[in-house]
């Protein structure tokens, strides 16, 4: 049991910091003797063996944990639910020669599920063809309309990616007219479910194979697995095409794994593992291109998949062409490669200028929500004047800013709004939504535990406004008040060593479910700090007593009050925290601090 709020010391007595936050150790005496016998018996420093415990890893699965494999940790697909029919259906339309039509969701685990079905099917031989809904004119999700134009166009047969689990009107028009629908998805669902041929979601309630933690693209993936095995025993392989190398098509795997913010646990984190080793060899020209115009130098992370890759991938169907990210993941030709991704870093730089705008609105109305009640569970914001596509940055920013669940609100002129919400750790926002879905204040709405969509009339905004707060008070209070910032370790400056950080790499890949270490850099002095770049980031050197420096930068943090702690503190000691990374500049490594909190050093 990790140390909690309310019977945990404040760590370097920090009790409230730049963030509002208690700082508390990572582990207790009794984690601490673990992690030393667990450095002993799988030959590990014992820093990394303290970060492996307070990732809830035993004596047990460490060994497993450092070496993640698919071969020990990905089940037969066979035991999700109508996974057996999925494949057989897919596998007679590849087997027919079908037209088959992809229908992907807009955001990166929609593009990556896209062009990994798309990657596949064309390798057997079959005209694939992607279609993602524009989020501004069709919203999320398959519609009727969109069924009859793919219908229309002479598809046998219509797979969607990413979304259809709750699509009823969509898949009620498929089966009228005549056309089978294969749905694979990963979305909370209610038990009523839409009439298709197979309904693949390990978040169903009828599937008990544990899987509920992957993202779409993992669903894809384990879907061609099963796909690949039905084509082998029916002798495809030896008659018409040689069988697919499915590991070569990790990258996607990886990319919208981690850009969909789920668990890196178990089979998810073989897939990051072993997608990052792709990624890292450069088998995909659409991901090399975007690696080039997002400027990325070393070696892939997590983060640069986070971050870097997965908002230029997000920008064109934020505010462009919402295939653009899918067609350049399964685009061969290096020129027209290139050409996709430097289109993707214009509608990035829009989509970055558009969302500051709007930014400082939602902020504003945050600001004044919590005025009226400090303990609001919930931030709903709208706004007439604000893009649909952007309103789930908003929602993210929001969140992070003020630690609660947060909703961005877009109002059409016909009086529908589309939003999107944010949650945090220990608050199911998913469920929140569906029930609100269910209980008639919705038009449309889904989602998980840390992200949902919706849409709503304008007039039913401040009714769902009350609605959130009544579901969510009691889990959003419980969740903030263990919301401490739990510290792995203190360093000093000088002991920030590009050695250390490569340690810690056997304890990654970090995200959501693993997430990065942090650690406390105490009485550092800031030797200098000063604003950079559009979004506001407060770049700094930090240095301890015995003259050892460190570079650091604490993103979007201008306007903020560890900014300006940061900014206003030049020449004094102060407590840092944060995570530890390699910063390549000429192909050069060197050691950065993304600073996470700050806090004034107390006596």
């Amino acid at each position: 049991m990790l140390p909690s709020a309310c019977n945990a010391k404040a760590y370097l007595n920090v009790s409230c910091s730049a963030k509002e936050r208690r700082w508390v150790e990572q582990l207790d005496v009794r984690q601490m003797e673990l992690a030393s016998a667990i450095a002993q018996s799988c030959d590990i420093p014992e820093i990394v063996a303290r970060v492996l415990v307070g990732r809830d890893q035993t004596m047990e699965s460490a060994k497993d944990f450092l070496d993640p494999s698919l071969k020990s940790l990905m089940p037969d697909p066979s035991v999700m639910t109508d996974m057996d029919a999925a494949s057989a259906r897919i596998a007679r339309s590849i087997e027919a020669g079908d037209k088959i039509a992809i229908f992907g969701d807009y955001d990166v685990d929609g593009a990556t599920s896209s062009a990994l079905m798309a990657k596949f099917l064309r390798h057997c031989g079959c005209e694939a063809n992607i279609y993602i809904p524009d989020r501004i004119f069709e919203g999320y999700g398959p519609n009727p309309d969109a069924i009859d134009h793919l219908i229309d166009e002479g598809h046998k047969l219509i797979i969607t990616v990413d979304c259809g689990a709750t699509s009823f009107a969509a898949l009620e028009r498929a089966k009228e007219r005549g056309t089978d629908l294969v749905v694979l998805d990963h979305h909370q669902v209610g038990e009523s479910l839409p009439p298709c041929t197979a309904l693949v979601n390990p978040n169903r309630h009828d599937d008990v194979s544990g899987l509920g933690h992957l993202a779409a693209v993992g669903v894809t993936f384990m879907t061609l697995v099963a796909i690949n095995r039905t084509l082998r025993q029916s002798g495809f392989y030896q008659s018409r095409c040689a069988p697919p190398d499915l590991l070569s098509w990790l990258d996607l795997v990886a990319l919208g794994t981690v850009c969909d913010v789920v668990p890196l646990q178990g089979l998810n984190r073989a897939f990051v593992v072993k997608g990052l080793m792709v990624i890292r060899a450069n088998k995909n020209r659409g991901l090399s291109a975007l690696q080039a115009v997002s400027r990325i130098s070393g070696p892939v992370t997590p983060y640069h998949l986070g971050f870097l890759l997965g908002p230029r991938i997000n920008a064109g169907g934020r505010i462009g062409d919402a295939a653009l990210g899918a067609t350049l993941l399964t685009c061969d030709d290096a020129e027209r490669a290139e050409h996709l991704a430097a289109e993707l870093e214009r509608l990035n730089k829009e989509r970055q200028a558009l969302e500051q705008i709007m930014l400082e609105e939602a902020i504003a109305q945050a600001d004044h929500i919590l005025m009226s009640d400090p303990d609001a569970a919930g931030l709903v914001t709208s706004s007439p004047d604000w893009h649909a596509g952007i309103v789930g940055l908003l929602a993210s920013r929001l969140k992070e800013r003020f630690r609660r669940p947060a909703f961005a609100i877009a109002i059409n002129p016909d009086g529908t709004a589309t939003g999107s919400g944010r949650s945090i750790l220990g608050t199911d926002l998913g469920a929140a939504v569906r029930s609100a879905m269910e209980d008639g204040l919705l038009v449309k709405g889904g989602g998980h535990a840390m992200a949902a969509g919706l849409t709503i009339q304008k007039d039913d905004i401040d009714p769902f406004k009350s609605y959130l707060d009544q579901k969510l008070r009691t889990q959003v209070k419980e969740a903030r008040a263990l919301d401490d910032l739990k510290i792995d370790g203190a360093l000093t400056a000088s002991g920030a060593t590009e050695d250390l950080i490569h340690l810690l790499e056997k304890a990654g890949p970090f995200g959501a479910g693993n997430p990065e270490p942090v650690f406390v850099f105490p009485s550092h002095k800031i030797a200098f700090a000063d604003v950079v770049g559009q979004g506001g980031h407060v770049r700094c050197t930090i240095a301890n007593q015995s003259g050892g420096k460190l570079k650091a930068i604490c993103f979007r943090a201008a306007d903020e009050p560890i900014g300006a702690m940061l900014l206003d503190n030049r020449g004094q000691t102060l407590h840092i925290a944060g995570n530890l990374s390699l910063d390549y500049w000429q192909g050069r490594p060197s050691v950065q601090l993304r600073i996470i909190d700050a806090a004034k050093v107390t006596v």
